[in-house]
């Protein structure tokens, strides 16, 4: 099984960013961007100017603007923010090759159906081959070349060996897995929980907080992801804790800026003015909530999160509530 064209769905700073790893891989690559504004600043200059600036695209990657374009691409990473993913791929659909593998690459829960992105390929292209990759990767770091691991999961282990194959490259070392729901649902979480760190950080609450929110919160995902068929040991990994960390400690990510900002007194509406990159987690919150309830699963935080995104609760009353919770045991 080899691929050599792939398309990338998505042109924001994570697609961009992957569109080099394949090219980086020796693979030609169509980058599809929704923003006519993308495509001319990547044809005039080989710089995604509104989302990944300061970075060269490679001369492998082309740009453009039509989905129709990625018709003749053996391999195709979907990358649109999560909540856009089901109508994403529903346009791609007339365009997309029976036997070319759609690699999942947004963090997210839809809202609404409270489905994961593999529910939703399986609903809009029920006949691809699907993957996900997720993992503790930051657009800035991985379109520089710098050393990042990542989770591949797939449950077809010969085209997860090959897609892994494929993938890797100086400095992008994708892992296997065959558990999806075990990928998919560390990825969507993390993002809620890290904006409950950055409100703790706003806060002034110090590191002891900042490390106890990082290992609840572990906990309430491995919770959610076990309840819903995933592994343990998967949401251990890059795609779980690895991912886990990395958002929850840098202001670099979106989530942990939103809360952070939030922390520091704006409201969301000011925290959220002038972002042009999506917050997963403001999105995916609410979905997050209902999905615990509907599995019957105890998730304090990202239920205080979801609460304070609402207007249902303020900074100071989820920080009370969170610390005014029945003690009991760390293992239950």
């Amino acid at each position: 099984m080899e691929f050599r064209r792939a398309g990338v769905i998505g042109a924001g700073a994570w697609g961009t960013a992957l569109a080099l790893v394949c090219a980086r891989a020796g693979l030609d690559v169509v980058l599809q961007a929704r923003e006519t504004e993308v495509v001319d600043s990547i044809r005039a200059r080989r710089i995604n100017e509104a989302f990944l600036p300061g970075v060269t695209l490679d001369a492998r990657i082309t740009v453009t603007s039509d989905l129709a374009d990625l018709s003749d691409c053996d391999l195709v990473l979907a990358v649109p923010p999560a909540q856009f993913m089901r109508y994403t791929l529903a346009a791609f659909a007339p365009h997309a090759r029976a036997d070319a593998p759609i690699l999942l690459c947004s963090k997210g829960i839809e809202r609404g159906s409270l489905k994961l992105m593999t529910q939703v390929l399986a609903e809009t292209l029920p006949d691809a081959p699907a993957a996900v990759l997720s993992g503790p990767s930051f657009a800035a770091d991985v379109s520089r070349g710098l050393p990042t691991a990542v989770t591949l999961a797939c449950e077809d282990a010969v085209l997860g060996e090959a897609l892994m194959a494929t993938l890797s490259a100086p400095g992008f070392r994708p892992y296997l897995a065959t558990d999806l729901i075990g990928a998919e649902v560390g990825g969507a979480i993390k993002n809620v929980l890290a904006i409950a760190c950055g409100l703790s950080e706003g806060r002034g609450l110090g590191k002891s907080a900042h490390a106890a929110l990082i290992t609840r919160g572990f906990a309430e995902m491995t919770r959610l992801g076990v309840a819903l068929g995933a592994e343990p040991q998967t949401v251990a990994g890059l795609c779980g804790l690895g991912d886990l960390v990395l958002t929850c400690s840098s202001p670099q990510s979106r989530n942990m800026s939103l809360g952070l900002a939030l922390g520091q007194g704006q409201t969301i509406e000011q925290a959220l003015v002038g972002k042009r990159s999506v917050a997963e987690g403001y999105e995916s919150a609410p979905a997050v909530r209902e999905l615990a309830a509907r599995a019957g699963v105890e998730m304090p935080i990202c239920e205080g999160v979801a609460a304070l995104l609402a207007g249902e609760v303020t900074v100071d009353g989820l920080i009370d509530a969170l610390l005014s919770r029945p003690l009991k045991s760390e293992q239950g």
